[in-house]
């Protein structure tokens, strides 16, 4: 290898500044060491920073210099002594720190005469270096005392010196950005303050008034001026020209480790010629706006409001004296938004008045937050300045969402808003972000913080007419994207008149999985409108609304609040005299209300199909009926409900409407698998099947999955059910449906109970459980509660398996639902014959036995009689044992259930002795 380049550098010493350099590389030389190799134990990550301390460029700072002792073993203070003597030394020559070595000192070194750029000798642009002033090393604001949190943007900002690190070095930047006064400032500095030993050679804070309060931004030209002087340069000395103090900037900071804080920077043109050009600098830039012009290897790193407990903290530490108030103090922070300036605004005001309680103070800050001062910061003064630079059309939305009644806005919400074209709505809603006035809360989605709502619609105050004017198009946009979405989601067509595409445009929806992402992309922002609609008595749209939002509602819950919403649309209705309304809403009610084993469900939907019938809608009235069968199936007779149920699919069928035929279809195919009908019931299942297919309704085509793989079930065919039951999982799974994978899960468990695989089947039960009890479906959750405790029976678990019983069957008498008290009854009885109480098992199976015949589930009809007949067989009654089980047999037989062979096993071995004989004999 070939010499350091410093090796040559130094002749004679003359000067402390010169004898300290000549004793580092004698050190270093005196131990055959590389610059590298002494470089990498003092930490200083470059070995550019020796080359400068043994060529006199640059002084050691004094954690260097007490390495430099420790790594070769010298007296403490040795080199101490010489660097204060050098500082001494260029203190008297005017140059306090760092200005570089007299020439006469030093050969072979860069010229000390440094050639202005830009101009001539003839001009006299040649100046003596030592002619630069002082040096500053230091100029970070104090930290924060009450810094709180920010741990994962920490992480990011120390990553990304470490990636930079490990990239060779690099210009590490990291961008901070983020709303007005959620803390972009604090935590800079924050992060220079920690970073501090990483950076020794420099750390400089310049603040870029990009968002100041009556200053303009300042002009990257009077910026870099302002940093040169920083490092020592003589004013005369500054270039007249933006590059050449940008190129006098990145030559001055080669081959130093320093860290530079940017703050409140308003573009990146402003930024860009501040960056240092090598490597071993990091430079973190705060703005408002989200800089995606920065060169090099920029780390983002969005700064959002506080978590709750760390909101609260923050106030605490500002404002001791409320720490035992942890309610109170949690009310004011909630008030505050959780935005660190405003929380530090309340901290102050709060421990400016002694006397106050917090109470006190929120009552305050309800009254008007946005204008209540600590010393000179009020909140709304930070919000004015970004909000004055805005164009005229940006300013307007802006006030415009003020009003929003929504958590997130897309480019199509705000065009209705706008009253615009939708591109043109997303430039507006980018550069609302860019100003950080906006948070981006997903692709293309755009939130508004309460304070900065609450800002924007004091804006508006003198402009209501174009503000209610904005939001008329933006209910009008809902309601007609509403109903689009709940025609590709909803399960039935819903009747009612043909609503008017907005001017500003919709989002295209194509099939049932675009319209489910947009519902619920948008089911915030849905109910926010319908709630508003509801506040200002706007009937017509309560009742629009609420149909729109019903096929989610439906599908995600929570049911006690859909119920909620559908009866205030019903007395919207109502009261407009809007009967067709009126139906629509008794049907969506009554459909929630079945599904949550409400026994008045049937009561409210054959009151809508009363109604559709005297207003002359056959698709309504199909509808209604439809639903009322399904809600009659826990109290009615099966064949009743059959004829109902066949009665709507006529009506579907005249009037062509295919998504009606497939799901009354479905619906009859359950209906006929629980009469005993298995291939009526698959047939119907095909074909309903067949139609979703070619309606491309993967939602249909898994509720049809499910039903089929229960009939193959039943049959015994228990690899083919579980193949089916996946299938319909999978699919549920893709569209969200969590109802759908809960009913899923809970045949998929049944099938792996059976085939003895109890440790899976009872992880797979405990998921749709946890389902169930989510979406508030308790008709589900009893009946897995009834599976689980089968499971437990089957392995032994005696007492585990009464109390999931016992739960299940309270749960479906709560409900009025006979055909799963019949199911519940059946497996409690056989809980009660293998603990061997006779009695009690015939007692629940007899009851089984009535409920089933009551409602014609010939299912649990048969085993209920087969239940019987194994108590009588073990009470030694055999006669009567085989008799029961003699019917239990027929049953299953009849239908080609899976336990026909173990019954007629069962009645084998208790055939009366006359008959055995007989049957011996012949």
């Amino acid at each position: 290898m070939g010499q350091d380049s410093a090796d040559t550098a130094l002749t004679q010493p003359h000067g402390a500044g010169v004898q300290l350099a000549l004793m580092l590389r004698g050190l270093r030389r005196a131990r055959g060491l590389s610059q590298r190799a002494v470089a990498r134990p003092l930490h200083l990550g470059s070995h550019s920073t020796i080359t400068d301390y043994e060529a006199g460029r640059r002084i050691p700072p004094p954690d260097v210099i007490a390495a430099y002792e420790r790594f070769f073993a010298l007296p403490h203070g040795e080199l101490a002594r010489w660097r204060a003597a050098a500082i001494a030394e260029r203190a008297a020559a005017g140059d306090r720190l760092a200005a570089p070595v007299p020439a006469r000192h030093v050969e072979n070194l860069p010229s000390a005469h440094h050639r202005l750029p830009g101009a001539s000798a003839d001009a006299g642009a040649v100046v003596p270096a030592a002619a630069a002033g002082p040096q500053l090393r230091y100029s970070l604001p104090a930290d924060t005392a009450a810094f709180t949190g920010r741990s994962w943007e920490l992480d990011r900002i120390t990553a990304a010196v470490r990636d930079a690190a490990g990239a060779g070095g690099v210009v590490a930047v990291g961008a901070v950005n983020g709303m007005p006064g959620v803390g972009k400032t604090a935590l800079a500095v924050h992060a220079a303050h920690l970073l501090t030993a990483e950076f020794p050679d420099r750390q400089l804070f310049i603040d870029l008034h990009g968002h100041t309060p009556g200053r303009e931004p300042v002009r990257p030209d009077d910026a870099l001026a302002g940093l040169l002087a920083a490092v020592g340069l003589n004013p005369t000395q500054l270039p007249g020209d933006l590059s050449g103090r940008a190129a006098m900037w990145r030559d001055r900071m080669a081959g130093q480790q320093s860290l530079l804080v940017l703050d409140n920077a308003a573009s990146s043109g402003q930024v860009i010629p501040l960056l240092p050009g090598s490597q071993g600098c990091l430079v973190l830039v705060t703005s408002r706006r989200h800089l995606g012009d920065l060169p090099g290897a920029v780390t983002p790193v969005p700064v959002d409001v506080l978590a709750p407990g760390e909101a609260a903290d923050m106030f605490s530490r500002l404002a001791p004296h409320a720490r035992d108030d942890r309610d109170g103090v949690a009310e004011v922070v909630a008030l505050a938004g959780y935005l660190p300036l405003a929380v530090a605004l309340l901290a102050r005001v709060f421990a400016r008045h002694p006397s106050w309680r917090l109470a006190d103070l929120a009552a305050e800050t309800k009254a008007g937050l946005l204008t209540m001062a600590a010393e000179h910061d009020c909140v709304a003064a930070a919000f004015e300045v970004s909000y004055r630079y805005l164009d005229p059309s940006q300013q307007r939305l802006f006030r415009l969402l003020g009003g929003y009644p929504g958590a997130t806005i897309d480019r199509y919400g705000a065009a209705a808003l706008a009253g615009t074209a939708h591109d043109e709505a997303a430039g507006l809603l980018d550069g609302l972000h860019r100003e950080g006035l906006l948070t981006e809360a997903g692709y293309r989605r755009y939130g508004l913080h309460d304070l900065l709502r609450q800002y924007a619609r004091e804006r508006a105050a003198d402009e209501l007419a174009d503000f209610q004017q904005g939001l008329d198009r933006l209910m009008d946009y809902y309601q007609y994207t509403a109903a689009v979405a709940g025609s590709r989601i909803g399960r039935q067509t819903r009747p009612g008149p043909v609503l008017t595409a907005p001017a500003s445009g919709s989002p295209d929806l194509q099939d049932a999985g675009q319209a489910l992402a947009w519902v619920r992309a948008e089911r915030a922002s849905l109910l926010g409108c319908l709630d508003l609609a509801a506040d200002t008595g706007q009937l017509g749209r309560v009742v629009a609304l609420t149909a729109g939002v019903a096929a989610v509602l439906q599908r995600d819950g929570p049911w006690s609040e859909a119920i909620t919403r559908h009866a205030a649309a019903v007395e919207a209705a109502r009261h407009l005299g809007d009967r067709l309304g009126e139906a629509n809403a008794l049907n969506d009610l009554g459909v929630v209300q079945q599904m949550t084993g409400d026994p008045g469900a049937a009561e409210v939907l054959a009151r809508a199909a009363s109604i559709y019938r005297d207003l002359g809608s056959r698709l309504g009235e199909a509808n209604a009926l439809h639903n009322f069968a399904i809600a009659q199936r826990t109290i009615a007779d099966f064949p009743g409900i059959a004829r109902t149920l066949k009665h709507a699919l006529g009506i579907y069928r005249d009037l062509g409407d295919r998504p009606g035929e497939a799901t009354a279809l479905n619906y009859l195919g359950e209906l006929q698998q629980m009469m005993g009908d298995y291939s009526g019931a698959a047939e119907s299942l095909e074909q309903a099947l067949s139609i979703y297919r070619d309606l491309g309704n993967p939602a249909g085509q898994a509720h049809v999955l499910t039903d089929l793989g229960v009939v193959w079930q039943v049959l015994g065919d228990y690899r083919g059910a579980a193949t089916t039951f996946q299938q319909a999982l999978s699919i549920f799974r893709d569209i969200g449906n969590r109802l759908g994978e809960a009913n899923a899960l809970r045949h998929l468990g049944e099938v792996r109970q059976v085939t003895g695989d109890s440790p899976a089947a009872a992880a797979i039960l405990a998921e749709a459980l946890a389902i169930y009890r989510s979406v508030g479906d308790r008709r589900g959750e009893a009946n897995v509660l009834t599976n689980l405790g089968a499971g437990l029976r089957m392995t032994g678990d005696y007492s585990g398996a009464a109390g999931f019983l016992e739960d299940g069957l309270r749960i479906h008498r709560d409900l009025g639902g006979r055909e799963g008290q019949a199911e519940a009854l059946n497996e409690q009885a056989a809980l009660h014959q293998a603990r061997g109480d006779r009695a009690q098992a015939e007692l629940a199976h007899r009851e089984a036995l009535d409920l089933a015949r009551a409602i014609g589930s010939i299912l649990e009809e048969a085993r209920a009689l087969a239940g019987l007949g194994r108590c009588a067989k073990a009470g030694g009654r055999i006669t009567e044992a085989h008799a029961l089980l003699r019917q239990a047999h027929k049953i299953f037989e009849r239908v080609g259930a899976a336990e026909t062979h173990e019954v007629l096993a069962d009645t084998l071995t208790a055939q009366p002795r006359d008959r055995r004989a007989t049957t011996s004999s012949g």
